[in-house]
């Protein structure tokens, strides 16, 4: 029933009290969904930003490891290497539920390899290739790991944002009109049992005068 059909009568007052009631559960949750995906933001920025900065320092790496291997092995030699490599890396995308948001949860597939794996056992190579191949391997769970962290960032902020509004929502605009119509059916509701009270009176004082003949 919309707020503008809603009487002043004790029906329509047990109406506001519910629906009254109802809104400022739902803002008790929402709030402290909003405290609990803050906590956990400010803990996956620190974490985002931790995994960035390792992410970084091992591209330095791998890039010096891959110079090095060109130079040991010549770019030839490098490139058979990396051909010689069947099995593609790649991650499955699943997700973690945490409050509600789903977080994005990736898992490496066939990114750290053993030697065999790696298929240019064959080719005689040196272990610069194979230093610079775990580099890389590094480099990519690196990878994978920041952007599971910093997915999960950007989708608790778009939450958070969502949370926010609607708590706002509740807080200074749903609960206040509420409170204000049940004060408003309560002084209805007196204004009505005053009105009544008085015209009870006043029947009652006319039929006394009846009763006594003036």
């Amino acid at each position: 029933m919309p707020v503008d059909d809603i009487k002043p009568t004790r029906s329509g007052l047990l109406i506001v009290r519910r629906r009254l009631a109802l809104a400022e559960r739902v803002h008790r949750l929402l709030s402290m969904k909003l405290d609990g995906m803050m906590l956990e933001l400010v803990r996956l920025t620190e974490e985002a930003a931790r995994e960035r900065r390792a992410l970084e320092e091992k591209y330095a790496g791998a890039r010096e490891m891959a110079a090095v291997a060109t130079m040991m092995e010549g770019a030839t030699g490098v490139l058979l290497a990396a051909l010689s490599v069947e099995a593609s890396p790649s991650c499955t995308a699943g997700h973690r539920n945490v409050f509600g948001v789903r977080l994005p949860d990736l898992e490496p597939v066939m990114v750290k390899k053993t030697l065999d794996q790696r298929g240019y056992g064959i080719l005689g190579t040196s272990s610069v290739i194979d230093d610079a191949a775990d580099a890389y391997e590094e480099l990519l769970m690196a990878i994978i790991a920041t952007a599971e962290l910093e997915g999960g960032v950007k989708r608790l902020l778009d939450e958070i944002e969502k949370t926010r509004r609607r708590v706002n929502a509740l807080e200074f605009k749903i609960i206040p009109e509420l409170t204000e119509l049940r004060r408003f059916i309560d002084d209805q509701r007196d204004e009505m049992e005053r009105q009544e009270w008085t015209r009870l009176r006043r029947i009652k004082r006319i039929k006394a005068k009846r009763g006594t003949g003036l």
